[in-house]
């Protein structure tokens, strides 16, 4: 079954590209920039990837990101992670990027998007792996930043594919970001918000109905209300749920405890990705092989969990006919 879902086509909707930033490459970027890391040790790293919740991740993962200084840097992050990828059978990723977590510390949107968007373009021709851009915004800021940084951003959002909305949860309610969203929509620009992960059930009611958006990240939380997982499966709204990363932060203690059986027999709209794969335990080849360890899914179950992904993904709609035929083929063996 390892080799079978290695092989089989992948399609990730749920990746942040800073959160594929691996120790060795850390260190490297720190040398190449002159920065003093606080860990003596590649393995001294990975030894401080044990969170005991979000916010812990994230003091780590902000920490990790700050080796990223140049253009050059965020080409070599991307393309780190997109041959990864694609080595495993990943053929389209859609990537979160948090361009105010970069600004904050002084580096340029321009040296972001540049190094982001070449490594891209590198990907799409010379890996047969598509990539679908999403700017993320730091729910855990002001949205007042977030709607400046938005707007800055216009030489750019016609090389966006949508927005999003991440980082801590909690008392950070969608609504918040109303104006945000609201800008985006006036812009043609897709809208997509993580919801329901640390924060409740009614954060995804209010992502849908605040910030019209069309997919929510994570969304696990969903089953504490009887009432919106049937305004999910009424409305197929996919949700991106990530496994392995629930696991990490302690959103549910094991694996083969996770709500995935349950929302799937409910006949919601599931996707399986990786979050910030450096940190979680591995890319969208290990969440699947570990979805298989703990539920004993068929391979029927990941050709439909991949081909949801595949109806959502942002890509055209010709890259999007090739994929479905060839996870069609897949289907046929």
């Amino acid at each position: 079954m390892q080799e079978y879902l290695r092989q089989l086509p992948k399609t990730e909707l749920h990746l942040h590209i800073e959160g594929t930033l691996e120790p060795e490459l850390m260190f490297e970027l720190a040398r190449r920039n002159g920065i003093e890391l606080s860990y003596a040790s590649i393995d001294e790293v990975k030894a401080a990837y044990r969170f005991d919740d979000l916010q812990g991740f994230l003091n780590l993962y902000y920490q990790g990101m700050g080796v990223l200084r140049t253009r050059q840097d965020f080409f070599d992050l991307a393309m780190d992670y997109f041959k990864r990828a694609a080595g495993e059978g990943v053929v389209h990723i859609d990537m979160h990027f948090d361009p105010q977590a970069h600004l904050s510390r002084g580096v340029s949107l321009e040296t972001v998007m540049e190094g982001l968007l070449e490594a891209k373009g590198q990907a799409e021709t010379s890996l047969d792996l598509s990539v679908g851009m999403i700017m993320a915004f730091l729910r855990d800021r002001s949205a007042e930043e977030a709607l400046q940084v938005f707007e800055q951003a216009k030489p750019y959002w016609n090389r966006l594919d949508a927005i999003g909305l991440d980082s801590a949860e909690r008392d950070n309610p969608p609504s918040k970001f109303k104006a945000l969203f609201a800008r985006a929509r006036e812009a043609g620009i897709r809208r997509v918000a993580h919801a329901g992960e640390e924060g409740p059930a009614a954060y995804i009611n209010e992502a849908l109905d605040e910030l019209d958006v069309e997919r929510i990240d994570h969304g696990v939380r969903c089953l504490e209300d009887d009432a919106l997982v049937e305004r999910l499966r009424d409305e197929q709204i996919v949700l991106t749920v990530c496994p392995l990363s629930n696991v990490s932060l302690k959103v549910i203690d094991q694996l083969e405890e996770h709500p995935l059986p349950q929302l799937l027999e409910k006949g919601l709209k599931i996707t399986i990705s990786s979050d910030d794969p450096a940190y979680f335990g591995g890319g969208l080849l290990e969440n699947h092989i570990a979805c298989h360890n703990a539920f004993g899914w068929d391979e029927g179950t990941f050709i439909e969990l991949n081909r949801n992904a595949l109806d959502e993904a942002f890509m055209s709609e010709e890259r999007r006919r090739v994929l479905l035929e060839r996870l069609g083929k897949v289907s046929e063996r």
